[in-house]
């Protein structure tokens, strides 16, 4: 997952005028542009052929199918989003995280990861999980003000550790990546 929102936890909210919905299938073909404008703001810390990427049509469109998609809207058209997958039992993985820069400092990427969180928690997931940059600041530390705790290397689960591997092929450097998890409810494992 690359991480492109500017949302800051001490932000002014302007709640009032965005809405965080599921995602519709009309919104799926307006995705991309915000993918690659969110992705300017990460230029000198991913490689060009990254930040040329976006998620596909068909993969945004089964995730919508599935519930596993949602949108932050302004004037009902998306501004942001957050595209989940479940790739194991009991966690779901928040694979892509954007916001669009001209909406940015709104809380739009907070709160589309905590509707991430409540929707996993009120389907007994015990955890979401994601990888993203260490240390661009609107990233790792963003996901820690959240709940997310750095999960070690040495704890990647086999389905984490394909993402990791995912990520260095596609040119990532893993000592600037960190996965990262947040529990449920009060679970904890030791």
């Amino acid at each position: 997952m690359i991480d492109r929102h500017v949302v800051s936890a001490g932000a002014a909210s302007l709640a009032g005028e965005y809405v965080i919905s599921a995602a519709r299938p009309k919104d799926i073909v307006l995705l991309p542009a915000i993918e690659l404008a969110a992705a300017k703001l990460l230029v000198g810390h991913a490689p060009p052929a990254v930040l040329a990427e976006t998620t596909s049509p068909e993969d945004h469109a089964r995730a919508q199918r599935r519930g596993l998609l949602w949108v932050a809207l302004a004037d009902d058209a998306p501004v942001g989003f957050a595209h989940v997958d479940v790739i194991e039992a009991g966690s779901a993985h928040l694979e892509e995280l954007d916001v669009h820069p001209d909406h940015a400092r709104r809380r739009l990427g907070t709160r589309l990861v905590m509707a991430v969180c409540a929707w996993a928690a009120s389907e007994g997931l015990e955890s979401v999980t994601l990888s993203t940059f260490r240390d661009v600041p609107w990233n790792m530390p963003f996901y820690a003000r959240l709940g997310f705790e750095i999960v070690s290397p040495d704890q990647l689960t086999p389905a984490l550790r394909a993402k990791a591997e995912g990520e260095i092929a596609r040119g990532l450097d893993p000592a600037k990546r960190v996965t990262m998890r947040r529990y449920s409810g009060e679970r904890r494992d030791a």
